[in-house]
């Protein structure tokens, strides 16, 4: 028997970068996955692709509830949709701090407070949110990006106390400077790429870019009905970012 057997998981974000390797994860582990995500047609064809802007209350409600009523059940909620921000405080007006928050935090609470009524009924409930090695540390020009992943941090352990009792686990992942998308667009948005993605494989201690793949694996832990303990809890994939203060040159003492 598959890990997700007879279980329905929807992954915002789901047809690029870390949602897409998530959804992929999942499904290879039994799951039956809807993709929630502004253009779904990315999303592979094992998938149920439905159009969705998390940052409107509107299409979301809508599009759990296509998904419920295409699969009959709602286990697992991944929420992985978010968009990045990069500067200062000096360097954002408010418009972007609220539109950015829309959709890193806000978007969270849409998704999962549209879902609450079927993880209730499911006998396997689990929300796994994707949060930031910018949680935790400090990161220089990330300012905004930071505040919210901060925010989804905080707000995790806060859900896992609440629905606790309901039989649902929330728990979040960390990542450090994943290989994605938006990354690679910064990057190439650098007056020097190559020197621009040097500095990100060093500043991880394990000396490289975190894969798509890596913190879906983690992912599926946190979502997996094998975690039934595991609430409240995020788990750091950075390569020891976080926590590892490593010398260089000869000797560690």
């Amino acid at each position: 028997m598959e890990e997700y057997d007879g279980l329905t998981a929807i992954v915002t974000g789901g047809a690029s970068g870390i949602g897409a390797a998530t959804a992929d994860r999942l499904h290879q582990g039994g799951a039956r996955v809807a993709v929630l995500d502004l253009d779904p047609s990315g999303a592979a064809r094992a998938h149920f692709g439905v159009r969705a802007d998390v940052s409107d209350d509107e299409s979301v409600r809508a599009a759990v509830a296509a998904v419920a009523e295409h699969f009959g059940r709602l286990d697992i909620v991944v929420n992985n949709a978010g968009i990045g921000a990069t500067g200062t405080i000096a360097d954002n007006s408010d418009d972007e701090w609220h539109r950015v928050f829309d959709v890193n935090v806000i978007g969270i609470a849409r998704v999962t407070r549209a879902a609450l009524p079927h993880l209730r009924s499911s006998p396997a409930a689990a929300v796994v949110n994707t949060s930031s090695i910018a949680a935790t540390a400090g990161l220089p020009a990330r300012a905004l990006y930071t505040a919210t992943k901060g925010a989804v941090l905080s707000l995790t352990r806060a859900m896992a106390a609440d629905h606790l009792a309901e039989g649902i686990r929330v728990n979040c992942v960390s990542p450090g400077t994943a290989d994605t998308p938006w990354v690679a667009r910064l990057v190439d948005a650098a007056p020097d790429p190559v020197a621009e993605r040097a500095a990100l494989h060093a500043r991880q201690p394990h000396g490289r870019l975190v894969t798509a793949q890596e913190v879906a694996e983690a992912v599926a832990y946190l979502a997996s009905p094998r975690a039934g303990s595991t609430t409240g809890v995020s788990i750091a994939v950075d390569g020891g970012m976080q926590n590892l203060r490593l010398r260089t040159g000869a000797g560690n003492a």
